[in-house]
């Protein structure tokens, strides 16, 4: 049998063949691991499809057409809400597609070609998996978590990521609809899936295990995953005059009637990359108490745009009704672990933004993909324990709080001594830069 760390050698050296010394031949892959990636990194044992779909949410809440500094309309103006929807998936075996895809990046108006594995329309195969929901930040789209997206499809998962109106790279009409319909778009698309899981005319019919679903959220995806989780929000950032325009954030108000419903007991868990608001006023000590599931935090050390302490770490404090853990990058910022590589061409200063499309997906003192495949590693042992109830994944995530102090101490027939520490999954002398803590239910 291949070891995982001997297979990600293997991708590694075929990458490093396609981007060459000078990376003049670069592909704009999503899809690669360096030799030190963690074994839960490695990509599962499924071949994978990606489709995209179409879906729409009728009469919701038109925020784009609200004038905020005009007097409150009544009633508020509707539209069905149209979401593109990209669906990863365990394909059947033998199975060959185009890998290649098309993705516009930050400056909203250049488009790439990214490479993976997943294969583009191809047959989904024999079985039901769970559904993961990913939900991308302020701008992105349903691209921005690819890499992570694909890996844990390969490991027996369906993934629907939403391209969130309002929200894309092309599309930044009015934050408070960001701020709204967050979490509405993630349970909506969680039904969808559902729906479609039942539905004879659709690939999906009967491979989405919805019953066990989880979230993944990055900065304003991971915002709508505490909300969707159940952390609703306070009263001042409802009125806030550039927030939801005349009290429309007011369904999510913590202990509100529409917030006390919004949480779907499908979702068993929920991930939050550098989730934005508390630094805002979005959550309290005691909004925070209303997180219903177990929920895994990571963050860089330095955020400056979500915080980290206060911020990320305080989201994580203040969640005391569940078991939860953080995954801290130190020295990271906002970008830590969720965006795949910077694409090539973003490498030159956009006239319109003021800088370069590459500062939104890359980090000044870490590697992007080290830390996805750190990420790759801690969201399959995560989803696996809380959804799969996988004992053996659980077991990667019994480490000491800092790895910095983990100790390597192993047996010539390679089992641990005593004094053996070092977190589990790692090779020796690349578990630096990280901590993950624990906090039970009450604490």
């Amino acid at each position: 049998m291949i070891s995982r760390s001997f297979r990600a050698r293997l991708v590694f050296a075929g990458a490093a063949l396609l981007f060459g010394d000078s990376g003049a031949m670069a592909e704009n892959r999503i899809d690669v691991q360096r030799p030190d990636a963690p074994d839960l990194a490695a990509y599962g044992a499924a071949p994978v499809g990606v489709r995209t779909i179409e879906l729409v949410n009728n009469d919701q809440i038109d925020i784009v057409a609200i004038d905020p500094k005009a007097p409150k309309p009544d009633p508020l103006p509707r539209y069905d809400r149209a979401l593109t929807v990209e669906v990863w998936y365990p394909a059947a075996e033998g199975v060959t597609g185009e890998t290649a895809f098309p993705a516009m990046i930050r400056d909203g108006k250049t488009i790439v070609t990214l490479h993976g594995r997943a294969m583009r329309d191809v047959a989904p195969g024999e079985g039901k998996w769970p559904l993961v929901i990913v939900s991308h930040g302020y701008p992105g789209n349903r691209y921005l978590l690819s890499h992570l997206a694909e890996n844990i499809a390969s490991k027996g998962y369906v993934v629907a990521s939403i391209d969130h109106r309002d929200s894309t790279y092309d599309d930044k009409t009015a934050f408070g609809s960001t701020l709204v319909n967050r979490p509405l778009d993630q349970i909506f698309v969680l039904s969808e899936m559902a729906r479609l899981g039942g539905d004879g005319e659709s690939f999906l019919n009967g491979i989405v295990d919805s019953e066990n679903s989880a979230l993944i959220g990055y900065s304003m995806g991971g915002y709508g995953a505490v909300i969707a989780a159940g952390g609703g929000v306070t009263q001042a950032s409802v009125d806030y005059p550039w927030g939801g325009p005349h009290g429309t954030l007011g369904i999510h108000l913590s202990g509100s009637p529409t917030h006390d419903a919004l949480p779907d007991p499908r979702f068993k868990t929920a991930i939050a990359f550098a989730p934005w608001g508390v630094t805002r006023g979005f959550w309290d000590a005691e909004t925070l108490k209303g997180v219903r599931i177990p929920m895994l935090f990571i963050a860089g050390s330095v955020d400056d745009v979500a915080g980290y302490d206060p911020g990320v770490r305080t989201i994580w404090e203040g969640a005391t009704n569940v078991d939860r853990a953080l995954l801290t990058f130190v020295n990271a910022n906002h970008n830590a672990a969720a965006p795949y590589p910077a694409p090539e061409e973003g490498r030159e200063i956009d006239p319109d933004l003021g800088f370069a499309p590459f500062d939104h997906y890359a980090d000044a003192v870490w590697d992007t993909v080290r830390m996805n495949n750190i990420a790759q590693h801690f969201v399959t042992a995560w989803l696996d324990s809380h959804v799969k109830d996988d004992k053996e994944a659980a077991s990667y995530l019994e480490l000491i709080p800092d790895a910095d102090d983990g100790v390597w101490a192993l047996n010539e027939d390679g089992t641990p001594k005593p004094e053996h520490t070092y977190w589990r999954g790692f090779q020796e002398r690349t578990a630096k830069g990280l901590r993950y803590e624990v906090l039970n239910k009450g604490q």
